[in-house]
């Protein structure tokens, strides 16, 4: 952790809220006047392009094991503690992106799923912000968590989850459902030890519960709109600094389940997420000035 170089990341599986996860902390940096944030996105510490990965996947099946993007074996976890430890205590480090599509990929005059050169990270930046699979994840070799200064889960429960990457990889990607169920089977050994654990380290978990039946999430055909669905928003015990009155006011329908786990409709994700992150984010915006200024004052001295 470091408090002059902060760093803020969201882990959780692709399709867990991404999007109304960026828009919130695109948000919430305006608000706070952060415009020079370091973004890094997990995905651009997979070992291998896309082709590659195919070829490591053959190769784990005629051997009888397996291969996912949950774990290390696909990913660089060292790497990624690496640039933690780095920008935590200099403000520095390299990315790189991950291309996805064509228009992601077009513009570097490269072929998706695979990678840009690595670069550095813009100087002066004012947060390092994380969005990705292994934010918090933690092996016997490797500790991510213990460098991030807040972090948070999203985590819908596994049936949403499966249906999430059921519809996006059929739909948007052209997969078979029998090969993303087998993609599915095939991560299961990696989720439990790398991905699961993450959310008992987080200061904040966001965790989308439909109220519709996801029973048999092989067979559903749509994905649970926000407003089906509650978000259970649970918060580190030792945190005494939310104001549990203040959001039970500001988000009609939220309740309180147990001491630390504030509940809310769907609908209102967004706006519970800036209304709980946005203190935090600018408590650790003080203390990283405070630090500043005392810096300012022993060399003016």
């Amino acid at each position: 952790m470091s408090v002059k170089h902060p760093i803020i990341a969201i882990t959780g599986s692709s399709g867990a809220g991404t999007t109304t996860t960026t828009n919130a902390i695109r948000h919430i940096f305006r608000k706070l006047s952060i415009n020079n944030p370091a973004i890094v996105a997990g995905d651009s510490f997979h070992r291998y392009t896309r082709p590659e990965m195919e070829v490591e996947i053959r190769k784990a099946q005629e051997q009888g094991k397996h291969i996912s993007y949950f774990g290390p074996k696909a990913n660089d976890f060292k790497l990624l503690e690496k640039l933690f430890r780095e920008y935590g205590d200099s403000g520095r480090g390299q990315h790189r992106q991950y291309l996805h599509t064509f228009d992601e990929a077009v513009p570097f005059n490269q072929m998706p799923g695979t990678f840009t050169p690595w670069q550095d990270l813009p100087d002066n930046t004012d947060l390092l912000f994380y969005e990705g699979l292994h934010g918090g994840v933690a092996t016997d070799k490797t500790n991510v968590a213990q460098h991030v200064d807040l972090l948070v889960g999203m985590v819908p429960i596994v049936n949403l989850e499966w249906i999430q990457k059921i519809v996006r990889d059929t739909t948007d990607r052209g997969h078979s459902r029998e090969a993303v169920m087998s993609s599915i089977v095939r991560s299961l050994d990696d989720y439990f030890k790398y991905i699961t654990p993450q959310f008992s380290s987080t200061h904040v978990n966001f965790q989308r519960v439909p109220t519709v039946d996801t029973s048999n999430p092989f067979s559903a055909r749509e994905i649970p709109t926000q407003d089906e669905s509650f978000v259970v928003v649970r918060f580190r015990r030792e945190m005494k600094n939310v104001d549990f009155p203040y959001l039970l006011q500001m988000i009609d329908g939220a309740f309180m389940s147990r001491i630390n786990t504030l509940v809310v409709p769907g609908g209102k994700m967004g706006l519970a997420m800036e209304l709980i992150l946005s203190p935090l984010i600018e408590e650790l915006l003080d203390k990283k000035r405070r630090a500043g200024f005392q810096m300012d004052w022993v060399f003016d001295k």
